[in-house]
């Protein structure tokens, strides 16, 4: 059905630079022709309160993973309503912007867009103004010295060309990109279930090992831990602080030096790291977890804890790093080997305990520092520890590699729906014959499976929030 789709066959002369011709029957209207901007506030601040993503667009705040603290009140925040465009000023250039759905609250400091007749179906606007395309003339738009200050500002917003194709062409474009999207949730979720599968065939060999060791002929002795059970005879049995400090002092190098910086999307599940973003050490110094080459990071925060994100940091390119206030950072004291600690904090029995153990408020539970310090581990001696290294790596190599495999289709597959949709809503792609076949898609079916899937939105735009708004 995809692969039939063809161009429109008339299309009309390019009447902006950044834009691909249109068909020759949809107008281009500058945002201001059809929308206004509206400030209405909110008296007691008790409607739902909403969070506006460059990956999720305006969604309800319970339903995200954030890592800002919540306001006491949110009293005199802005107002919107279903079908007004929502902007998240400081991060439209990032696309942090879309259609409420909802009745809501959001910052003071976002723009909201009224329209001022019924011209745009409000779910074609969500997809075509989170495209790629349309990130671009934001960035242009934007106003400020540095990237992480830029702000859109509502003249500048307004000021941006609306495409406009024919409003029941409009509802043929969404219910096609609608279906397209649950047929490639359902794809991406069929490929998680395989990760998960996956993991636990790794993770019972990751149990055996670290609380059996490799010898099934050792003697074994009570460890006293109910979980734990019999270990060897010859481990010793301590609380994970007696073996590694957890969340040590770190002395900042030179303000001016480069050094490695890890958003918690630049750390695997599989112990893969993403080290390519350097930052000086003036920027990151404060606000920020410090590490050093050497050490064992793990997400603390739901869902990522659970997912098993972490890593050992051996091959760092910088002595010191900073990454996410989201990691809690063990570093090993002398008897315990890095890749022996980090095989601890994958451990299935670990994570589960873990989990259970979480606190906090629903999307915002975490695991403690005191839960990580008092975990009770078996201990081999160290040419021990480093036989039960290889013996993982060895027999898991072959499900780490399918793992990633498996999460590059999922990449791929995303990608090929965000160039689609931006094809699609462009008018580069015909999709109304097709559309008007397929059945309507219940909201539901278009999950987050779409996303990255148990990822953090970025932690500066919930700090961005709160700042704009005080």
């Amino acid at each position: 059905m995809i692969e039939g789709l063809q161009p429109y066959p008339e299309v009309a002369v390019r009447t902006a630079d950044w834009l691909p011709a249109l068909p020759r029957h949809w107008e281009l209207h500058r945002a201001k022709t059809s929308f206004r901007e509206v400030d209405e506030r909110s008296v007691n601040g008790d409607e739902e309160l909403l969070s506006v993503s460059h990956k999720t667009g305006v969604t309800p705040r319970s339903q995200k993973n954030v890592t800002m603290f919540m306001a006491e009140s949110y009293e005199g925040h802005k107002t919107c309503q279903p079908g007004d465009i929502v902007v998240n000023t400081l991060w439209a250039w990032m696309a942090a912007l879309g259609t409420s759905k909802h009745v809501g609250i959001v910052s003071p400091a976002y723009g909201v867009y009224r329209q001022r007749a019924a011209m745009f179906d409000p779910l074609y606007l969500d997809y075509l103004l989170r495209t790629e395309t349309y990130r671009g003339e934001y960035l242009r738009s934007s106003r400020g010295i540095t990237t992480s200050r830029l702000r859109l500002y509502p003249p500048d917003f307004l000021n941006i060309p609306f495409i406009q194709p024919p409003l029941d062409e409009q509802r043929l474009i969404v219910r096609f990109l609608d279906w397209h999207s649950a047929m490639t949730a359902k794809l991406i979720r069929a490929k998680r279930r395989l990760i998960a599968l996956l993991n636990e065939q790794k993770q019972s060999i990751i149990h055996r090992a670290v609380t059996r060791g490799l010898d099934p002929a050792a003697k074994l002795k009570p460890s006293g831990v109910d979980w734990l059970g019999d270990v060897p005879e010859h481990w010793e049995v301590k609380r994970l602080k007696f073996a590694c400090q957890v969340n040590p002092r770190t002395s900042a190098p030179s303000a001016d030096i480069h050094v490695t910086f890890l958003p918690m999307e630049n750390v695997g599940t599989t112990g893969q790291v993403d080290y390519s973003n350097q930052r000086p050490t003036a920027d990151v110094s404060t606000g920020y977890t410090p590490f050093q080459q050497g050490d064992v990071i793990l997400a603390k925060i739901t869902p990522c804890f659970e997912n098993g994100k972490g890593a050992l940091l051996s091959d760092m390119p910088t002595a010191i790093g900073y990454g996410s206030t989201e990691f809690i950072v063990l570093r090993p004291m002398p008897g315990l080997l890095a890749d022996y600690a980090y095989l601890l904090t994958v451990d299935p029995a670990f994570r589960l305990r873990g989990t259970e153990a979480m606190t906090g408020s629903a999307g915002q539970q975490r695991v403690s520092p005191d839960f990580v310090a008092n975990w009770v581990i078996g201990v081999p001696p160290e040419a021990e520890q480093s036989a039960i290294c290889a013996h993982v790596r060895d027999h898991t190599a072959e499900f780490d590699a399918a793992i990633r495999k498996v999460q590059s289709e999922i990449k791929f597959i995303q990608e090929f729906r965000i160039r689609l949709i931006a094809d699609v809503v462009t008018g580069q792609l015909d999709v109304r014959d097709v559309a008007a076949s397929l059945p309507e898609v219940a909201e539901a079916e278009i999950a987050d499976d779409l996303t990255d899937g148990g990822e953090l939105d970025d932690d500066a735009e919930d700090f961005i929030d709160e700042e704009e708004a005080a």
